[in-house]
């Protein structure tokens, strides 16, 4: 009779996905608050227009990998990172790469939503004016309604565009704060669990434009609700105690996880 072992102590990794090319490449990843390490030796790859998801218990390091894929994390106090993080074989650590750049090119979805003190048609605007991205004020309202659009806001909104964007329900919010990413041509998404301050129904919401905008659009959100991972997830990263357990396909990490330590997460163990 043949048995398998698990080592517990090793990673269960799977590259990106057989069908899809990689958009980010993290080697060797480690990141510090102060003294305390908090992520430990990363080494993934992330597919192109795919959902890839984090997950793993709170604390395990979900939201500090994420934000060290576009250098958030850096405008945190105290904190230092050392490794790779390549997308499109550009490493964004580099010293000669424009932050502003990569965190154009790489846009964060909040938890929660945070519009800027003005109105819903300048929240989306105000990064296409600040990079000069468009030429007349008819491209810039063009562009504005194409992006509320894909955002699934237009047509609660198109009357009231010179509202304050406060004035909109935090579900509002939040596709208003997606419209405003998407408006400055991102490659990647970034979501940092941005449905838990949600309803049922502006979470949903949220989750179905998500998964629209994979078609042109790398994504990388992090959750803590299992079912919300089994139905965004292409590609599936467990993380534990500031380590990568397992990655690979959705399907065969939910259906086969190869970790005892990943197996016991979805089984509800802990």
């Amino acid at each position: 009779m043949n048995t398998q072992t698990i080592d517990l102590n090793m990673p269960t990794l799977k590259s990106a996905s057989r069908n899809a090319e990689a958009h980010i490449r993290v080697r060797n990843l480690n990141a510090y608050y102060g003294k305390a390490q908090v992520l430990k030796n990363i080494n993934i790859e992330i597919p192109k227009k795919q959902v890839t998801v984090i997950m793993g218990p709170s604390g395990c390091g979900k939201s500090t990998l994420l934000k060290s894929l576009n250098r958030f994390l850096e405008l945190t106090e105290g904190a230092k990172i050392s490794g790779e993080v390549f997308v499109n074989d550009q490493d964004i650590y580099a010293r000669d790469i424009d932050v502003t750049e990569v965190r154009k090119r790489v846009g964060l979805l909040a938890q929660r939503p945070s519009p800027l003190p003005m109105s819903i048609y300048d929240n989306v605007a105000y990064g296409m004016h600040i990079h000069r991205m468009k030429r007349s004020r008819k491209d810039y309202k063009a562009a504005v309604r194409y992006y509320l659009e894909i955002a699934g806001l237009w047509d609660e909104v198109q009357k009231r565009l010179h509202d304050p964007a406060t004035s909109l329900s935090i579900g509002q919010q939040q596709r208003l704060c997606l419209a405003r990413g998407l408006a400055v041509e991102p490659e990647i998404i970034l979501g940092d669990e941005p449905t838990s301050a949600l309803d049922p129904v502006s979470a949903q919401n949220i989750e179905a434009r998500l998964l629209d905008l994979k078609k042109e659009y790398t994504t990388v959100i992090v959750t803590h609700t299992l079912r919300q991972a089994k139905r965004l997830a292409d590609y599936v990263i467990y993380m534990y105690l500031g380590e990568v357990i397992e990655a690979g396909p959705a399907h065969e990490v939910f259906n086969n996880p190869q970790h005892e330590r990943t197996r016991a997460y979805l089984e509800g163990q802990f």
